[in-house]
């Protein structure tokens, strides 16, 4: 994995969640425009506070949601898939969609072990390079009966 110190901190994310610090770096490389949005929704406090509304045990966490229910989104328009070769493995950081492979939005999830039969289906736009055990801590469900939440996003560059 990655050092944290070594990350370009314009394409690195803080996601604070109650038992710590989880350290993502993103992929400009292979999702340019889901890591541009994932950043302007970051920056606009849109993730802080919301709950992970589907966390399946050796599958995933996904959050992104503010309605919490698997169906809502942000105001922004949707966004075209970004499919790579880019294997979902285990912290790997992925969008949620619906049906349609260009309905990405604002939920996203990120992978508690490899689920190759996602690949090319869904776009990879990063991964976890420290605190993947805090993830491993997410409260499990779907939706959970106690949802963690985000406490706060932020892209590294701007943390003071």
């Amino acid at each position: 994995m990655p050092q944290a110190q070594t990350l370009d901190p314009q394409n690195t994310l803080y996601l604070d969640l109650k038992d710590g610090r989880v350290v993502i770096r993103l992929r400009p490389d292979i999702a340019p425009n889901h890591v541009e949005r994932i950043k302007k929704l970051t920056r606009a406090g849109f993730y802080d506070g919301q709950i992970f509304h589907r966390v399946i045990d050796g599958f995933m966490a996904q959050t992104g949601d503010p309605t919490g229910t698997g169906m809502g989104g942000s105001d922004e328009p949707d966004l075209a898939g970004e499919f790579t070769a880019t294997p979902f493995k285990r912290g790997t950081l992925g969008m949620a969609r619906a049906a349609s492979p260009n309905s990405a939005n604002s939920q996203f999830f990120i992978m508690f072990a490899d689920g190759d039969w996602l690949n090319r289906q869904y776009t990879v736009w990063g991964e976890v390079v420290e605190g993947m055990e805090f993830v491993d801590k997410i409260a499990k469900g779907e939706p959970p009966a106690n949802p963690d939440k985000i406490i706060k996003m932020t892209v590294a560059a701007d943390a003071g």
